[in-house]
């Protein structure tokens, strides 16, 4: 599993026109699933990305997790994470799980985040959708499970 994680001051996610999850400061994740991701991945980000210390602390520091703020995760599915763009001039997207299993996956990913403790909130899986963030800092990670980067 890949993802974006981008730190924000708020965050929404609409589907023709009417906003399906929104959230106010926190984090905004775009989840990408592949063809060899497992339960354990989704297991593994989302208890990577809940314990990640990517807001300040007092003195400044980069010392508290999306716990410790209290604050809210919004997850979007988003396979163009799976997207190859070595060769050629198109994308390739063979890599990206296929619709039902990564589906399966990112509600499982949902899931844990929410067993942790983290407030979330989420897009619509497989649908055109426009998000809104404003990232605060700025601060996006890329995380794989596979510890690829």
């Amino acid at each position: 599993m890949r993802a974006v994680v981008q730190r924000v001051s708020r965050g929404s996610v609409a589907v023709e026109g009417r906003i399906k999850g929104e959230i106010g400061r926190g984090l905004v994740v775009f989840l990408g699933v592949g063809q060899d991701d497992t339960e354990a991945d989704a297991r593994y980000l989302a208890g990577k990305i809940s314990s990640l210390r990517i807001f300040e602390d007092n003195q400044g520091k980069l010392n508290l997790s999306i716990l410790d703020i209290g604050g809210a995760v919004l997850v979007v599915s988003q396979f163009t994470l799976y997207g190859d763009c070595r060769q050629g001039r198109r994308p390739s997207f063979t890599a990206a799980a296929g619709s039902e299993e990564a589906n399966i996956l990112y509600e499982l990913f949902v899931a844990e985040l929410a067993g942790l403790g983290v407030r979330v909130a989420t897009g619509c899986f497989q649908t055109v959708m426009q998000v809104e963030l404003v990232n605060d800092g700025p601060v996006t990670l890329l995380l794989d499970s596979k510890k690829n980067f």
